[in-house]
């Protein structure tokens, strides 16, 4: 059995898996050694890997390799099944190459397009037959959303609910438009460019925006919520196949 964690900029999820199986997940705010004792005490995972984008705890990684029989801290000596092409895979986001194995392994001989609607919006792009190209980065919904409220003297703090017309009518949706209409007009031209490059492409989302997303683009794509998660699995998996 697996434990599987992913520490984002905002939280962290944890992943219990038999093999390709997702058996449980959970969220923590905070990640401490006395939450990951239960769930090692409830599953008795024989080995785990950890994954951050973040400052990782010592103290969370030393207590995970001395109760778990393997370990793994992903980083870019971590082998796994795709071949990067990135020029500094030193400074890829563990998260991007985890979505980036978690799509090829299903769909090896395609084209595929990763877009992950987080804190920041990744575009990752993955070749037929595993070739991780690159991807490209820009500011997330909430990020977005707090700059125009930091950066002016006058613009509210808001957020995606409420009233997003096509053309705003006032400030608040003025500010809503603008953010959430701009980020669909990037996500769509993205997966117009590719798809008019690769015609067999596949696009997936993922990331806490991904199903608020889903619906409102003009492509059909693949909405999953733990496709870092999976990926992650994926790579421990395959350190020991």
């Amino acid at each position: 059995m697996n434990i599987v964690i992913d520490q984002g900029n905002t939280s962290a999820k944890i992943a219990i898996y038999e093999r390709r199986k997702l058996l449980a997940s959970f969220i923590f705010r905070f990640l401490r050694s006395n939450q990951l004792l239960k769930l090692l005490n409830e599953f008795s995972p024989s080995q785990g890997i950890f994954s951050s984008v973040a400052d990782v705890d010592p103290e969370v990684v030393n207590f995970l390799k001395e109760r778990l029989n393997r370990f793994i801290l992903l980083d870019e000596n971590t082998p796994v099944p795709i071949k990067i092409q990135y020029e500094t895979p030193q400074t890829l986001g563990r998260d991007r190459i985890a979505s980036a194995v978690a799509v090829y392994t299903k769909y090896p001989d395609h084209n595929l397009l990763v877009i992950d609607a987080g804190t920041a919006i990744t575009y990752d792009l993955i070749q037929a037959g595993g070739i991780y190209t690159g991807g490209n980065i820009s500011p997330g919904m909430t990020i977005r959303f707090k700059a125009l409220n930091n950066y002016t003297k006058r613009l509210p703090m808001l957020d995606e609910d409420g009233d997003i017309p096509e053309i705003g009518y006032n400030t608040e949706t003025a500010i809503r438009a603008g953010v959430v209409n701009g980020i669909l007009k990037e996500m769509n031209a993205y997966i117009d460019e590719f798809g008019t490059k690769y015609p067999d492409l596949l696009i997936f989302l993922t990331g806490g925006h991904s199903f608020y997303f889903e619906t409102k683009l003009k492509k059909s794509i693949f909405a999953d919520g733990n496709l870092v998660l999976n990926g992650l699995n994926e790579i421990l998996n395959y350190q020991y196949v």
